[in-house]
């Protein structure tokens, strides 16, 4: 089979640039053979690899990673490894309860993993327990708090309603009306988080970055082609989300959705005085189709918002243009206070979404196996899912693995073109209706 579409991201991502410099692995070369390879080295292929190599040190465990290990979408996101359930296509955010307590668990399980790793590691991540705002301005925002509200009392988790008049104390702008504030959500930098990951992998785990998979043979035992020889398996576990199509399984199945962010420059000392609030926060929109804001350690503010469906699952350099301009916009309704600050990086990347909001755990077909559609919460989730799975491939049981197992999986979407002209539709009407929230 071949592998018609490979990771691509545009040039530049905040995240990445900021981030710690490190040498590169190299690409494989020749043929290689190993018991097991891992394709996507995010932060899902980070942790199964990881677990792979404790689970069966006397394997050799092969790690593909088709870009520059930071750089694809594990290092792309807004660094939110969020707790609670966070199911958009619930008006709660909860849905089933039952499920929702099992979200639960597996988000605070992979949380426990990341603060263990960076812990053990010394991993620089600017890892906070810092919480997360959930804000709103418009009539709609304010009714998905209200019911939000209603399914963590339901959960019985603790939050905070905050009224706007007492907003700035918090996080400097006055624009919302309201806001809920739950403590759970931890902060921190993705790229530099992947990138030590990356670099503490166990000894038995070998990495090849910048090696992308151009062909795969399933037979027995499997084989990878890449530009320079090929990789020969006798198991295959793909971590690479909405490209795990290009291997052929859940095929329209898998969105690959793209958000849109910028990043300021660093505030100087006035700028700070003049915002006020907290040294640093993060902001999740009331509206799903509103704007993301974090507020970053080194004191820059970086917006995010402008979702589109990328098939090709690369980035559009006609979208990033609007995206900048949207941004902007966004960022001169909240920040009135600080005029004249400029971007200093935009960039997009990719959200692995599913019309049933349901993820892919375990076997795809014999010997291959796959952790795949994180739906928004790909560093809690993508954690959680990669290590059990490594579990699960080892024999290991636990409620978490069955909870995972027993997922109805993601559902069929309809044939193209008109998936995609429903689904940037969709995304288009959605951020249109979000209004102020945009």
């Amino acid at each position: 089979m071949k592998i018609r579409e490979t990771p691509a991201d545009d040039k530049v991502c905040g995240w990445f640039d900021l981030s710690k410099r490190r040498v590169p692995c190299e690409a494989a070369k020749g043929n290689t053979r190993a018991r097991w390879a891992v394709v996507g080295a995010g932060l899902t292929g980070l942790a199964v690899a990881r677990q792979l190599g404790s689970n069966f040190p006397d394997d050799q465990i092969v790690l593909l990673e088709a870009q520059e290990i930071g750089f694809g979408a594990s290092g792309r996101n807004s660094g939110f490894a969020i707790d609670l359930p966070h199911d958009i296509g619930a008006a709660d955010y909860i849905g089933d309860p039952a499920k929702a307590k099992m979200s639960l668990a597996l988000n605070r399980y992979a949380q426990q993993q990341i603060s263990a790793l960076v812990s053990q590691y010394g991993i620089d991540c600017q890892l906070a327990a810092a919480g997360k705002y959930q804000a709103a301005v418009e009539n709609k925002g304010l009714k998905v708090l209200d019911a939000y509200m209603g399914g963590l009392d339901r959960l019985g988790q603790s939050y905070q309603v905050i009224d706007g008049k007492d907003l700035p104390e918090h996080i400097g702008t006055s624009f919302y009306r309201k806001a809920l504030f739950t403590p759970g959500t931890m902060l921190l930098q993705p790229a530099s988080l992947v990138k030590g990951l990356a670099d503490s992998l166990p000894q038995n785990v070998t990495l090849f970055e910048n090696c992308a998979v151009t062909e795969v043979e399933y037979s027995s035992p499997i084989v990878l082609s890449h530009s320079t020889g090929s990789v020969v398996v006798d198991k295959l576990v793909l971590a690479n989300n909405a490209f795990a199509s290009q291997f052929g399984f859940l095929k329209g199945r898998l969105l690959p959705v793209f958000t849109y962010a910028s990043m300021t420059r660093p505030l100087t000392s006035e700028e700070q005085i003049r915002l006020g609030g907290k040294q640093q926060w993060g902001i999740i929109p009331g509206d799903p189709f509103g704007t993301t804001l974090r507020r970053t350690p080194d004191q820059r503010l970086l917006v995010r918002n402008m979702m589109r469906y990328h098939p090709d699952g690369k980035t559009n350099r006609q979208v990033l243009t609007a995206a900048t301009e949207m941004q902007r916009r966004s960022f001169e309704r909240r920040f009135s206070m600080l005029p004249n600050i400029e971007f200093e990086y935009t960039w997009g990347g990719a959200m692995c979404m599913t019309r049933n909001h349901a993820g892919h755990f375990g076997p795809l077909r014999k010997d291959v196996y796959g952790a795949l559609g994180c739906n928004g919460l790909g560093i809690t989730r993508g954690t959680g899912t990669g290590m059990l799975l490594a579990d699960w491939l080892a024999g290991k049981d636990s409620e978490l693995i069955d909870f995972l197992l027993s997922s109805a999986g993601p559902s069929a979407n309809p044939p193209e073109p008109l998936l995609s002209i429903g689904v940037n539709s969709s995304l288009y009407w959605g951020q249109y209706r979000a209004g102020q929230e945009s």
